[in-house]
């Protein structure tokens, strides 16, 4: 079986740079020729401007080069017409026939026309990463569902991702949230909750540690100690893991988020004295004040230090050992890690020097701005954290309030799913609609509004797409829509099914750009023109064959519908 690595843009723009050639020569470099949609359908569908940038080359005006490459281009099936425009636009027609055969072609195919570009590669998704021993809060929620709508992306690709979610499993707080566990453990409490239990140990600890010199010496000797492979130590770091785990395990689940692996910084441990041994080999690092560093000063970037004074290792450490542990186990095309802004100068630092140690696999840092509440700050030092499971069940209390009133006849078992769908696609769809390195200030209002660009707007369109078909049998039990065929009667049809088509470049262009705000996009444009095409056509009513193209055309836009909000991790149920 051959597969489609091809968008119907790529597939425009190599026929057009094949009419270039034609008219100009084969030896006329035609790489930057290229084809975009236009926003206009009176200046076609899409449309070629390469002429107003040849005409110095070929020393003639734009609008002859134009002319001249028109006249040359070879029939394509897709292409009705040509036309020059202006100063020498060249506006591309689609043939109907041609787009109404390709729209079921893509409604009727699994990945919906997304070329599997990925077939055969392998790429590498760090996100999420929250750190043992605390709970999960807001500052997780981006990178988690940022991470995890890129990874969605990159599978319906054709790419085998590697989902990894490098918890914080190692380093200095360990030390004093052992030495609060010994001290002000209340063990009912850890039975009742674990994760919350172990926070307040440490939060009490640390406060305990910055009014106590003695405090803080007594933490050190105990990371020591396990640093060093002390039995109880480690006895104690493995319960703190495995509570965790299952703490994150539940967030995870409501999220509808799945790793791959889940291996810790400690994972890497043994890697960090010959990854310092093969800096040195490369003669990469210098002694200062006692510390390995690494000076970068010629690549426009501080110091790294990567063995302290005291023969620790540090967060560049880890992460270079993990690069070349994921290099070695995956051959991937690429290693993307998904972080809050805050980590730039340290992924510029650990990509330098991975580039350095002649690491060719991409890297790629997508990073984020925070997302707050109106009037909230969390810092789990200070102990008011802003959890994000409480965000979760204020969402679906919400929500629920929302289900009911809109629909008190709904049985309350399926009042409540539909609330848990609605509520976590409202948060998430809060975040992926808006650009990636943004600071998002989440407010419920618009969240949950039905009537705007969010989840529930979005639910509730593909709910009420779903219906027509239902309503459809319900009235003409004697139809057969799988003998019908889609029709273009209406304007509106043919730019419904023209926005269909680009679904597929719409989805590798976000995944390319790292932005599922791309697809956000594309999903609220196509389900508005939607609702303009069922306001003012008939469906149901209209005569015999268009009735049933309509209804076919609007399961089309479900179907797209649901596979991009699938993309952004949000369910879409049948009904609301």
């Amino acid at each position: 079986m051959q597969i489609k690595t091809e968008t119907l843009t790529t597939v425009l723009t190599a026929w057009m740079q094949s009419a270039f050639s034609a008219c100009y020569g084969e030896s006329t470099d035609v790489s930057g020729i290229g084809v975009v949609a236009t926003a206009n359908p009176a200046f076609g569908d899409y449309q070629c401007n390469a002429a107003m940038g040849l005409a110095k080359l070929f020393k003639t005006s734009p609008r002859t080069v134009a002319d001249a490459v028109v006249v040359a281009a070879p029939p394509h099936p897709a292409v009705a017409r040509l036309e020059v425009a202006g100063p020498g636009f060249i506006n591309i027609f689609l043939d109907n026939a041609w787009v109404i055969e390709q729209t079921a072609v893509l409604a009727a195919d699994a990945c919906h026309g997304v070329p599997q570009i990925g077939h055969g590669q392998t790429v590498v998704m760090d996100y999420s990463s929250p750190n043992i021993a605390k709970p999960m809060h807001i500052g997780h929620i981006r990178s988690t569902i940022i991470g995890n709508s890129i990874d969605r992306m990159h599978r319906l690709m054709g790419f085998r991702v590697i989902a990894d979610n490098h918890i914080g499993d190692w380093g200095t707080q360990f030390g004093i949230i052992i030495m609060g566990y010994r001290h002000f453990l209340d063990r009912a409490a850890l039975e009742q909750s674990p994760i919350e239990e172990l926070e307040r140990v440490y939060v009490k600890s640390y406060e305990k540690a910055k009014a106590d010199d003695s405090w803080m010496t007594q933490c050190r000797q105990e990371l020591v100690k396990l640093q060093t492979g002390d039995p109880e130590n480690t006895a104690l770091w493995k319960q703190f893991i495995a509570l965790s785990l299952g703490e994150f395990e539940r967030i995870y689940k409501r999220l509808d988020v799945c790793f791959d692996l889940v291996r810790g910084e400690s994972f890497y441990n043994d890697r960090l004295a010959s990854m310092v041994a093969l800096l040195q080999s490369h003669g990469l690092v210098r002694e200062s004040e006692g510390a390995q560093c690494v000076f970068l000063e010629d690549d426009g970037l501080p110091v790294c230090i990567v063995r302290k004074s005291d023969g620790g290792y540090n967060y560049a450490t880890s992460d270079l050992a993990t690069v070349q542990s994921r290099v070695e186990e995956f051959s991937p095309l690429k290693i993307v890690y998904i972080t809050d802004e805050r980590q730039q100068l340290h992924f510029k630092q650990f990509f330098c020097i991975s580039r350095k140690l002649g690491v060719t696999t991409r890297l790629d840092h997508v990073w984020f701005g925070l997302m707050r509440l109106p009037d909230a700050t969390f810092s789990t030092r200070q102990g008011n954290v802003i959890k994000l499971e409480h965000l979760l069940d204020e969402a679906e209390r919400r929500a629920l309030d929302l289900i009911t009133s809109s629909s008190p006849d709904m049985p309350e078992d399926r009042r409540r799913d539909v609330a848990r769908a609605v509520g976590i696609g409202a948060v998430k769809y809060a975040d992926l609609s808006q650009n990636p390195q943004t600071t998002v200030t989440f407010t419920w209002d618009k969240a949950l509004a039905l009537d705007g660009n969010s989840g529930p707007y979005l639910q509730y369109a593909y709910a009420r797409m779903a219906s027509v078909r239902d309503k459809y049998r319900e009235r003409f039990p004697e139809g057969d829509l799988e003998v019908s065929r889609l029709l273009i009667t209406e304007p509106i049809e043919r730019e419904l099914m023209l926005k269909l088509l680009r679904f597929p470049e719409v989805v590798v262009r976000a995944a390319e750009a790292y932005k599922p705000s791309m697809v956000a996009d594309y999903l609220y444009d196509l389900s508005q023109t939607y609702s303009s095409f069922y306001q003012n056509v008939p469906f149901l009513k209209a005569e015999s064959g268009i009735r049933e193209s309509r209804v076919l055309l609007c399961d089309a836009i479900a179907r797209i519908l649901r596979q991009g909000l699938g993309l952004l991790g949000i369910e879409t149920p049948e009904r609301i």
